[in-house]
């Protein structure tokens, strides 16, 4: 019984170092980034007009490490870098926005799903902003001549020529022109579909004598280091699948250190900057190869990272045309959107935009599994407890063997302590008794960490769920909860919002955390105290732990533990007087808190 309870009490242990880690560092950290991020768009929106900008971004001639940086030496607020180059509109059922004709960048985008908050009257979740703002993130394509060649070619100060009145749809594309005057006519088409991938077409028309060769690159620039917290649950930053290989992962702080990251030129893949819910990735199609590569540079004192890639050269025979094709994914991490484009457009690892983790095949069944319930219940939170019943059900033989050997354990728990007083001082005698013991009644010790064993992966890919995925993200229960991925709102503290004031972040304890630390504490208290005083010690004062370092957790993962807590006291209790054994509960309960006790 004593090992049982020891490796019980190691496991429950390593759990606690990973939910302290999120309650004490990552939380206070993600309150830290949530301020940091809310100040820099206040002063990025309030930003006063300042002088123009330097030219924009620049792909390097082949052969080059990388596409160029843009430099700036100041900023100018949103709607200003907006009005200051003639546009097309952007307009789809799912996003808004607008291309520069300077530049021919997408470099403006918002998405109609998605608002900052759960307030329906706040302000869209902002994607992509224009070159000479602060925060600026965008999507430029182009084209480099052979080193030492002078052939004039459209770069980011390029004013591009649209039709009157063009307007990007899913059922309208644009086609925007510049001619360089040497006899080349550059054509880029822009199409997008009714959900959030774009398709770029580049064709060049060699109206000239002789041939020439240019190299088209892509890039996806983003300036500012993005305010994320550090987890060990989650990544920020550039990503990519090359050719065969799988997932490359570059964090911002790794990139910023080792200033470029160069993996093997490619035939196929995809290269991009991911946040938690949103991403932009380029996806080059045909069979030229490209060289993808990750990049940090400073421009003038900010911070810019980018993912591009440089293309083999294009050749353009005199009196030909010739082109190139690249798709931009621009908007949330929706899996179901993902998913599809991976399949429809054969996009290699395309949903490892999501990050699922190591344990990736219990992860995305589970997302899979409460998103199906949902789409049959239509309320997240009733999706997670129906996948904690079904949870309960797979396990159930598993538990019951458990419960059981638990409930012999009880039983002979007078000879246990038999053997203790015949052998007080002689702990291998002790060892070989008990083990006698177990052997004679068919009793395996460690059958009582199964359940905690099972649930532990559980746990686990659930969090990962509720912290990753976008369909999360808002997704209301019932009451308080309005966001099942955030922490409940609510805390004791403020008598639950009856007192006028706000607590600081580690005394936010609310409803379903008090609800998890009471059926933690029922559950542990259906078996008997333990012998030793510091294990009975540990075992009392754990709930409480747990109360205050879940109260930071995702409200779903709260609501799915406490309801786990209370089916897991329903079934042992059951098992137990099936097996003869007294249910001890309440016994327990008034010896925890000597109730009736002589003074």
């Amino acid at each position: 019984m004593s090992e049982n309870r020891n490796l019980i009490v190691a496991m429950a242990l390593s759990l606690a170092v990973l939910i302290g880690w999120q309650y004490f560092i990552a939380g206070p950290k993600m309150e830290k980034t949530r301020a940091a991020q809310e100040a820099a768009q206040a002063q990025a929106t309030a930003a006063a007009p300042t002088d123009a900008t330097a030219p924009g971004a620049t792909a390097a001639a082949p052969g080059a490490e990388s596409v160029a940086a843009a430099q700036t030496s100041s900023f100018v607020g949103r709607d200003q870098a907006l009005a200051g180059s003639p546009r097309v509109a952007i307009d789809t059922p799912e996003l808004v926005g607008s291309i520069s004709l300077t530049g021919a960048r997408i470099d403006d985008l918002s998405l109609k799903l998605y608002r900052e908050t759960i307030d329906p009257t706040s302000s869209l979740v902002q994607l992509l902003n224009p070159f000479g703002t602060q925060n600026a993130y965008y999507a430029e394509f182009g084209f480099k001549a052979p080193a030492g060649e002078t052939t004039v070619l459209p770069d980011s100060s390029t004013l591009w020529t649209a039709p009157d009145g063009a307007k990007l749809t899913p059922q309208t594309p644009v086609t925007l022109t510049w001619n360089n005057g040497q006899g080349l006519t550059f054509t880029r088409t822009i199409a997008v579909d009714a959900h959030t991938m774009f398709t770029v077409k580049d064709a060049v028309t060699n109206a000239a004598a002789t041939p020439v060769t240019l190299y088209p690159y892509g890039l996806l620039s983003r300036y500012g280091t993005p305010q994320t917290p550090t987890t060990w649950v989650l990544h920020e930053g550039l990503l990519g699948v090359f050719g065969d290989a799988g997932l490359t992962e570059e964090t911002y702080a790794s990139l910023k250190k080792d200033g470029a990251l160069k993996p093997e030129a490619v035939a196929t893949g995809w290269l991009g900057i991911t946040d938690k819910y949103w991403a932009t990735a380029l996806i080059p199609l045909g069979n030229s190869t490209f060289q993808p590569r990750f990049s940090y540079a400073l421009a003038g004192t900010v911070d810019t990272y980018q993912a591009n890639y440089l293309r083999d050269g294009l050749a353009v025979a005199a009196g030909a045309t010739a082109s190139t094709e690249t798709r931009i994914f621009a908007g949330a991490k929706t899996v179901e959107r993902i998913d599809s484009y991976e399949k429809e457009l054969g996009i290699g690892k395309f949903d490892r935009m999501i990050d699922w983790g190591w344990f990736y095949w219990i992860t995305k069944p589970m997302f899979w599994l409460i998103d199906t319930l949902y789409k049959l219940v239509g309320n997240f939170g009733i999706a997670i407890l129906l996948v904690t019943l079904i949870v309960k059900g797979l396990f159930f033989p598993l538990a019951n063997k458990s419960y059981a050997s638990m409930s012999k354990m009880k039983k002979i728990q007078p000879e246990m302590n038999d053997i203790k007083t015949r052998f007080p001082d002689d702990k291998v005698k002790q060892q070989q008794e008990m083990m006698e013991l177990y052997k004679r009644e068919k009793i395996n010790p460690m059958a009582g960490c199964l359940p905690i064993a099972v649930q532990i992966p559980v746990f686990f890919s659930l969090y990962k769920v509720l912290y990753v995925t976008i369909e999360m993200r808002h997704a209301p229960f019932f009451g308080w909860i309005h966001d099942l991925s955030a922490a409940d709102p609510t805390t004791l503290f403020n008598l639950f919002g009856l007192l006028p004031f706000t607590p600081p972040h580690f005394l936010m304890l609310g409803v379903w955390p008090l609800i998890m630390g009471v059926t933690m504490f029922f559950q542990m208290k259906l078996n008997p105290t333990p012998p030793d005083p510091t294990q009975a010690m540990l075992f009392t004062w754990m709930p409480v732990i747990f109360t205050f370092m879940m109260a930071a957790f995702p409200a779903g993962l709260v609501i799915y533990w406490s309801w786990n807590n209370l089916l897991s006291i329903l079934q042992q209790s059951l098992i137990m007087k099936k097996n003869g054994v007294k249910v001890e509960l309440f016994d327990n309960l008034k010896s925890t808190f000597k109730i009736g006790s002589k003074t």
